[in-house]
């Protein structure tokens, strides 16, 4: 009778193996897991840990988009107030595009052939003359809308276009680059674009017209590649022309308006000093576990 009971009892559970294929594993659960399972647990494997320092080093590519926004505005009122006449923006125009023209001969690796030449100079010839027969339909544009609306489509735009600015790299095809300008970086190119236009049509003359959308389409458009150029070629240099910046972008807000310098004097020490102490204090409660149920990652690019 023994050897009866024996006979009839169930055959040993096979053991258990961790297979992702093959089907349910007779003796166990779809879900089970043994003993072993959190021992490949891991905490905190792709925190990155961040130097205050090199954080600072690294915000202060937006206080110089910043400080490059705000002296367009300046611009702007000073001649929405008749205190900048068309031969002054001309000829800051001028100089802004050879110093901008400059600084990317210098800073490029390579020599710059009789051929790019020229096409940056057909290029720049074509844009001009297109803006200047444009101008008379910018300036009669928005006539008929209030400059109540106008004002405040303006900011509003202008506000998008520093939340959707590429702060790390350059608006346009800059030389050398692997990628190209990503969508919300040229949404941003669009916003300022349409900004510009909307102020240029409250402007009194063609010239006026001509003058400053010329000015805002360099600035907008070549001030990245400039300034992303720089920083390629020396961080040292693009430190020294950012604070450089700052401080003509503050003298300048001071000579307008106490209140106005206050303010964007803040606004700099916030994104300069503040937010990076803070983006290092909020990595002391960062808290990220990795293990056999994460999901698979490739370890290569699938674009080779």
């Amino acid at each position: 009778m023994d050897n009866n009971l024996a006979g009839d009892s169930p055959p040993p559970r096979p053991k258990w193996r961790k297979v992702a294929y093959g089907g349910m594993q007779i003796g166990y659960d779809d879900n089970y897991t043994d003993e072993t399972f959190l021992e490949e647990m891991v905490m905190n494997a792709n925190v990155v840990r961040r130097d205050l320092l090199k954080v600072m080093k690294d915000s202060v590519s937006i206080s110089q988009y910043l400080c490059i926004v705000a002296l367009v505005v300046l611009v702007w009122f000073h001649t929405l107030e008749s205190s900048l006449d068309e031969n002054s923006l001309l000829l800051l125009d001028l100089s802004l595009l050879a110093l901008g023209f400059l600084a990317l001969l210098l800073t490029e690796e390579k020599m710059l052939s009789l051929r790019l030449l020229l096409r940056y100079v057909t290029n720049i010839t074509f844009f001009t003359t297109g803006l200047y027969v444009l101008a008379p339909v910018y300036q009669t544009l928005t006539r008929s809308i209030s400059s109540d609306s106008i004002w405040a489509v303006t900011v509003s735009l202008l506000l998008l276009h520093l939340f959707l600015h590429d702060y790390s790299g350059s608006t346009i095809g800059a030389p050398g680059a692997l990628k190209s300008p990503s969508l919300t970086s040229c949404i941003s190119v669009n916003a300022s674009v349409v900004a510009s236009v909307f102020v240029a049509s409250r402007l009194p003359s063609r010239g006026h017209v001509f003058a400053v959308m010329l000015f805002s389409l360099q600035v907008f458009l070549f001030a990245p590649l400039v300034a992303y150029c720089i920083k390629k070629f020396s961080f040292g240099l693009h430190l020294g022309f950012s604070f450089a910046l700052m401080g003509l972008t503050l003298y300048s807000v001071y000579a307008l308006h106490r209140l106005f310098f206050v303010l964007f004097l803040v606004l700099v020490v916030v994104v300069n000093v503040v937010c990076p102490y803070w983006l290092i204090r909020m990595q002391e409660y960062k808290f990220e576990i990795n293990g056999p149920w994460d999901e698979a990652k490739l370890c290569f690019d699938i674009t080779d």
